[in-house]
């Protein structure tokens, strides 16, 4: 092996180190996961696996479930997924689509007594912003 040849490999080996060292460090902490509410709690052991970790979690506002607390900002609702329920807890402003029967994501934590979302964690989806428009209406001529 060449001198030239044992420095491109060592100058290789420590720039994979380095950003190996890099990666791990920056996504250890605010690594998310994504799931869906009935994923999380499919059974009561997978939902206990999931506590205190960092989520993202998707579902929909269960009708006549969220409640203000009076004087507050604090909020107490339910969010389910095909058939499968979680209490949320959130202090802060909701987004203006945010109503029953939304798709919201959530950002915080799982706990035995619920999810408890991160200050500016709530965002609720509005399909209808987003539906395409029928092919008569964007036809040419019409």
């Amino acid at each position: 092996m060449s001198h030239k040849a044992a420095k491109l490999g060592i100058t290789g080996l420590v720039l994979a180190l380095a950003f190996g060292g890099l990666l791990y460090t920056s996504l250890g902490e605010s690594a998310e996961y994504y799931k869906h509410v009935d994923e999380v709690f499919a059974t009561t052991d997978s939902a206990q696996a999931w506590y205190g970790k960092r989520l993202q979690l998707h579902g929909f506002v269960a009708p006549k479930s969220w409640v203000q607390r009076p004087g507050s900002l604090e909020y107490q609702f339910k969010v389910q997924s095909n058939g499968k329920i979680v209490q949320a807890y959130y202090t802060g402003i909701l987004p203006d689509t945010f109503k029953e029967d939304s798709e919201v994501v959530l950002r915080g934590t799982l706990g035995p007594d619920g999810f408890h979302v991160t200050p500016d964690g709530v965002i609720a989806k509005c399909p209808s912003k987003y539906e395409a428009k029928s092919a008569t209406a964007t036809a040419p001529g019409l």
